[in-house]
Order: C-alpha cells, then structure tokens, then sequence
C-alpha cells in the first residue's frame, strides 16, 4: 500500500484562510510578487508518489494536468497533489493548505472566501480559474465520498 504523506493542523479553515489572505496583502497588489509567491508555494507540496499520476487521480476540467490523492485518518481528510505546471500547483498547494487535515464534514461546507478577497481568479486568468473551481469541486467530492464511508462504518 502506497502511503500519503499527512500533517496533523491544528487550526481551523478560516485560520488557514486568513493566514493567506495576509501573505496576499503583504504584495499591495503587485502581480507579478504574487505570482512568484504562488509558485513557491507549488514548490512546497510534498513529492507524490508516481502510483498517484494515473487517470483514476486526475483532476478532471483542468487544462493542466492535476493529479489528487486522499487519506481518512481518525475522520480527518488527508490531501496530496501534484501538477504538471507550476502556477496549478500553487493553486492547489493552497488549497492543501486550508483543506487537508480537516474534518471531512467542514471540508464539505467549506466556504472559501480567501480565493475572492486575494482576487486569485483575476490573477490568474479565466481558464486557470475555471480550473481551481473544478480542484475544489474534486476536494469536496472527496470529502463527500469519504463522509459515506464513516457513516457506514
């Protein structure tokens, strides 16, 4: 069994959120340190493992290629991705960041006011956009899917 790196977090989404909203602001607006700041971000995703770069992983209506793997630990969800491109894999490092190791039920009701109040998608143009709705959509499928599991349990 292939396993996934995890990290136990101990602050909440909105936390998290508010973490990234200040590390925005910190750019007044400059497009291009943000930009900058976002692919450092992709380069802290932790390695993913090759067994993960299949189709069944694939994160479906994205251009670029964006590969997501999960683990539910004791009803935490745990998250590992990876992208072909760097701006995509800051995308979805920030999401990582807010969402994994939360409980999967606020995953599920997760309101991710962060991706409005930085202007990501103004940042990062329409079809990139498009392509972080479709991460999130995938993230939050996840987390439905295993909230069936534990209510079958």
């Amino acid at each position: 069994m292939v396993k996934i790196a995890y990290k136990t977090t101990y602050k909440t989404i909105c936390q998290h959120q508010d973490q990234i909203i200040d590390a925005f602001t910190t750019f007044s607006g400059d497009r291009v340190a943000m930009l900058d700041y976002l692919i450092d971000l992709g380069d802290t995703l932790a390695p993913m493992d090759t067994f993960y770069k299949t189709d069944h992983y694939l994160v479906q209506g994205c251009m670029s290629k964006v590969w997501v793997a999960d683990v539910l630990i004791e009803k935490q969800l745990f998250f590992q991705a990876d992208s072909n491109t760097a701006i995509t894999k800051g995308l979805i490092s920030l999401l990582l960041k807010v969402l994994s190791g939360q409980s999967v039920q606020d995953i599920i009701k997760a309101d991710l006011y962060f991706i409005e109040t930085i202007g990501i998608n103004a940042l990062i143009g329409f079809q990139r956009a498009s392509g972080l709705a479709h991460m999130i959509k995938t993230l939050k499928i996840r987390a439905l899917a295993n909230n069936q599991i534990i209510c079958h349990a």
